[in-house]
């Protein structure tokens, strides 16, 4: 098993896509609408951000959920009791963020959540009838105008060799939205874990991106789009010296938006918050 790489123009994109997801809950597209120099402009700027003391005026507010988080403050996943080995500032549309990035990001959010809304309509009409009519709406709709699609820009720095014991660039987790896209980090090191419990590398170039199912859209399905294990390794020898970014963003669904009988968007999200300590 591997995951798959998919041509996003690729006459049959939309069936190969949906199957790389039911298989693995990852995919990865090539050929993508997203401008690239967009892209690297954004890891530029943020990379920048991130060396320089100016991240102190963006403190972390627990209240609107945006902002800076330091190493110190980062997150731990759940079943975990070590921190990541991250620091990463949490950007919403039209929210706080530092004037030398904000263009950027907000042309990147915009571009990211139009795909996002193509792949969701590619899901859905590639699900089961049965899966299909369980959904309480269509799943492009669920993200429309969403205030709380999140755009996470994280700075794994070097490694100095006195991290804690166990501790690690991300330890695995799920997301907890319904869809993420990954535009490709500038280093190795995102690993899914398959069925079988095996962990994957999951392939990385600079124009690609990669999309994985998160809980949101697992519990809608009925667990047929599995929200699949991931995490970032701690790299070795002179690459442990180099700092590595990415920046996945997280499509939420509106608050009101019914999953399944059991929740609402909004009681999932508080939920999973409550658990990674930042609600």
């Amino acid at each position: 098993m591997r995951v798959r790489v998919v041509d996003y123009h690729s006459p049959n994109a939309a069936a190969e896509f949906s199957q790389g997801l039911k298989e693995t809950g990852f995919a990865v597209l090539s050929n993508h609408p997203i401008p690239t120099v967009l892209i690297d402009e954004a890891y530029k700027l943020w990379y920048a951000f991130f060396k320089s003391d100016d991240k102190n005026d963006f403190a972390f507010y627990k209240e609107t959920h945006d902002g800076y988080v330091s190493t110190q403050l980062s997150e731990t996943a759940k079943g975990y009791s070590t921190k990541d080995i991250k620091e990463f500032y949490h950007y919403y549309l039209g929210r706080r963020c530092p004037k030398a990035c904000v263009d950027v990001t907000s042309q990147l959010y915009i571009e990211l959540n139009n795909m996002a809304s193509t792949l969701l309509n590619w899901i859905e009409e590639n699900s089961p009838a049965e899966i299909k009519a369980n959904y309480s709406m269509p799943l492009s709709k669920m993200i429309k105008d969403c205030p709380n699609s999140l755009f996470r820009i994280i700075h794994y720095p070097p490694l100095n060799g006195h991290e804690p014991k166990d501790a690690m660039r991300a330890a695995a987790h799920e997301d907890i939205n319904l869809i993420t896209l990954l535009p490709a980090a500038t280093a190795d090191g995102l690993q899914v874990k398959d069925s079988e419990g095996n962990w994957l590398d999951v392939p990385i170039n600079p124009g690609w991106i990669i999309v994985n199912i998160a809980d949101m859209l697992q519990e809608c399905s009925g667990f047929y789009y599995p929200s699949t294990s991931h995490r970032v390794l701690n790299p070795t020898g002179e690459n442990a010296k180099k700092s590595r970014l990415s920046m996945p963003f997280f499509l939420h669904a509106n608050d009101d938006v019914v999953l399944s009988s059991r929740h609402t968007a909004a009681s999932y999200r508080a939920e999973r918050f409550r658990e990674l300590g930042l609600k």
